[in-house]
């Protein structure tokens, strides 16, 4: 029997999870679906240029870990782009990392590092009841506020 799969830490959420070929009606198109790590993994290596050990730490994986993970979103985005398919993004076994807050009282506040766990109480106020505010560009909250997500392919969070 296997291990079970670690979660992976994620720092953002795409706005835009589907593209398509132009001019093709979606009814004739493959699909091709990619994880939100992949998505991440993709987005440390290629975007930010981060070495390979760099990205496998903000993941929190092995560095032959993250290397798997960015093939397989490469390949993904290859098969997509040449071979006319679509390409979702969804679903996934991570945990969410967040840097900005806002409590009830509506103070907001930024921590210096990423965290995946979300602070007790707000700094100002004391207020109990903090959510986390995601970076621009990661789409809404979508009740991915939870601290670790294992999302199915429908893309709902599953406890």
């Amino acid at each position: 029997m296997s291990r079970p799969q670690k979660c992976r830490r994620v720092e953002f959420l795409p706005n835009v999870t589907y593209f398509k070929p132009a001019g093709v009606p979606l009814r004739d198109l493959a699909e091709v679906s990619m994880s939100i790590e992949e998505a991440e993994a993709l987005r440390l290596k290629d975007l930010e240029g981060l070495e390979q050990e760099q990205g496998a730490e903000k993941m929190n994986v092995s560095r032959p870990t993250f290397q798997r993970v960015l093939a397989s979103a490469r390949q993904k985005v290859a098969d997509a782009l040449l071979n006319g398919k679509a390409l979702r993004i969804q679903g996934g076994n991570f945990e969410m990392k967040w840097r900005r807050f806002r409590c009830n009282q509506g103070h907001e506040w930024e921590l210096d590092t990423p965290v995946s766990a979300l602070p007790e109480l707000c700094p100002k106020c004391r207020e109990p009841s903090v959510e986390p505010i995601l970076p621009a560009g990661s789409g809404s909250n979508h009740g991915w506020h939870r601290r670790k997500h294992n999302i199915s392919h429908s893309g709902r969070a599953e406890k």
